[in-house]
């Protein structure tokens, strides 16, 4: 990333990722919150309200979803490369295992049935 986000998206729901785009968003800009784990964490509130970060919290994708899949529909968003590992349909132990491990740096598995 050559310069600081105007806004940040936070889904994963990890805490420490939550601070990461505290601190790299731009001062001015936005947090959201989409993806949330712990139910109270520490946070970077005075990096925050000294470069005056807003921070808004949006509840699972409320209101989104019909809005999203058109928008993955007509191609102005292409969620392919989120698609990290892919398995057949034989390998669907291992594809679980690897998306429950954190280390194996999944973001989606795809499990292809029809292979």
């Amino acid at each position: 990333m050559t310069s600081a986000p105007d806004v940040t998206l936070e889904c994963s729901g990890s805490d420490q990722s939550l601070k990461t785009g505290i601190l790299v968003t731009k001062s001015g800009g936005c947090v959201v919150l989409i993806g949330r784990g712990s139910l109270e964490v520490t946070i970077p509130i005075v990096n925050a309200a000294t470069r005056e970060v807003d921070i808004k919290g949006v509840f699972r994708y409320a209101n989104c979803y019909p809005k999203a899949l058109a928008m993955v529909a007509s191609g102005q968003i292409d969620v392919k490369p989120l698609i990290t590992h892919h398995f057949d349909l034989k390998e669907s132990l291992k594809a679980f295992e690897t998306a429950s491990n954190r280390d194996s740096s999944a973001i989606k598995v795809m499990i292809h049935c029809n292979q």
